[in-house]
């Protein structure tokens, strides 16, 4: 049995959950939720604010982390990424009733929520920012600064005593990535191979190389797969590249090939599939906080390194009607005026008047996203009519309506449910989920173990 199921290591939690929410867990229906995982937790418990004058402390909320690193403990000795966990009532005076909720191959996780993350309705299957390859560009070619002899005289000028890569280290390393090092990357690690331990006796190899150099044997192609983009996320988004863009806004790329760092997480790397307006070979720089796209930050590696350019060129804005649409009281005033050809996103957020009607879209060939708030959508069973849908994200009651009308798309290939984090019992809301999981022929989530304990 899994150490998870001990009631033992939960009983601290349910003790501070029941002291902290007794009025809730007493209330008929009332439950209270969280998930855990080995390096991060979002329990309901209130946070003990620091004493002025000093910063917050362990120290502050002791008896929450001691709690928690119970379970944590349990999660690390079982292997587990994480559970999630519903709190009621027993029928037991003065018990609690504990729902383990723990990961399925049927659905991401939820995001600090014991609600299910995005429904996985076919096997595989990734949002279309994720599969898109880039655009052969035919005409591209390297940049005019780029200069292999005088990049490597200007690297062994400054570094003296660099050791650098054997031809047999670097047709590993090509072996290894799939394709061949471009000119200057290769000239690059003819000089320095990157190591860490060759910098000891060199000067800083970010004020020479302009970031955190990779040894060879760390350089790794940043495709999409390289990526993690969670559905939710991905099928939000749209790739958008413009004849004056000089980098494909693309997820990932086979032929971005990173080499380094810039000291905070983004991903600086040589492109071989630039934009129409780009160059072969030039350096970009791949951000860790967004889900697609990449920022020019050189022509070439010799501009980079020799010249010290860092801010690539500016790009001439150009108006298009968005591919990504948000109808809501400030932003977009309606269906009608984000309908067009090109959409492919539609977000239904916050709206102050009448519940709108999707009869605009109805028939946009490209339109495979479509999330609505509560209340939005004056007839819910309008989504039957769009036809290339492949994520859709509901409240709970609208997909109760798409399911008892027979009216859910059947071209999805994931769902979300819109669930309000403490109001909407996640029990509830994975039975829902079992329902459009077997609709489209999935398996129900992981079933739920139930543990009875005592309030305190």
């Amino acid at each position: 049995m899994s150490s998870l199921h001990d009631l033992a290591i939960w009983q601290p939690l349910l003790r501070l959950l029941h002291a902290a929410h007794a009025d809730t867990l007493a209330a008929p229906g009332g439950h209270v939720s969280g998930q855990i995982s080995p390096g991060a937790w979002s329990v309901p418990l209130p946070y003990r604010p620091p004493q002025p004058g000093r910063a917050s402390l362990v120290s502050d909320n002791q008896d929450e982390f001691d709690a928690v690193g119970l379970i944590t403990e349990a999660l690390m000795k079982d292997g587990s990424d994480g559970v999630s966990f519903v709190v009621e009532a027993s029928s037991t005076p003065g018990g609690l009733r504990l729902h383990l909720i723990e990961p399925s191959t049927s659905a991401e996780p939820g995001i600090a929520t014991a609600h299910p993350g995005t429904l996985l309705l076919v096997d595989g299957a990734l949002p279309e920012p994720v599969r898109r390859l880039p655009d052969p560009v035919p005409d591209a070619v390297p940049a005019a600064s780029a200069d292999v002899e005088l990049l490597q005289r200007t690297l062994r000028e400054r570094l003296p005593h660099a050791v650098g890569a054997t031809e047999e280290e670097i047709a590993a390393a090509e072996l290894r990535l799939g394709v061949p090092l471009p000119p200057e990357l290769r000239a690059l690690y003819q000089v320095v191979r990157g190591r860490h331990e060759d910098w000891d006796d060199l000067r800083d190899p970010y004020d020479i190389i302009g970031c955190e150099l990779f040894p060879l044997g760390e350089l790794y192609v940043a495709d999409a797969a390289s990526r993690e983009v969670m559905w939710q996320f991905g099928a939000m988004e749209a790739i958008e590249t413009g004849p004056e863009d000089s980098v494909q806004q693309l997820v990932g790329s086979p032929g971005w090939i990173v080499f380094g760092d810039n000291g905070g997480g983004d991903r600086i790397a040589v492109d071989l599939t630039p934009g129409p307006d780009g160059h072969v070979g030039q350096v970009i720089i791949i951000g860790h906080e967004g889900n697609i796209g990449a920022g020019l930050v050189a022509d070439s590696l010799t501009d980079m390194v020799v010249h010290r350019h860092f801010g690539g060129r500016p790009v001439p804005r150009v108006e298009r009607p968005p591919l990504v649409a948000h109808v809501n009281h400030v932003s977009v005033p309606g269906v009608e005026a984000a309908a067009h050809p090109g959409l492919e996103v539609l977000s239904i957020g916050v709206w102050k008047k009448e519940p709108l009607s999707l009869a605009p879209v109805f028939g946009l060939p490209r339109l495979r996203t479509l999330c609505a708030y509560e209340g939005t959508l004056a007839d819910p069973c309008e989504i039957s009519r769009l036809t290339h849908l492949e994520y859709l994200r509901l409240p709970p009651a609208e997909w109760r309506v798409l399911l008892d009308a027979g009216a859910v798309p059947t071209g999805l290939l994931a769902a979300g449910i819109e669930a309000r984090r403490q109001q909407d019992n996640p029990l509830r809301i994975i039975a829902l989920a079992d329902e459009i999981l077997a609709l489209h022929g999935r398996p129900p989530l992981t079933g739920v173990t139930v543990l009875e304990g005592a309030a305190s």
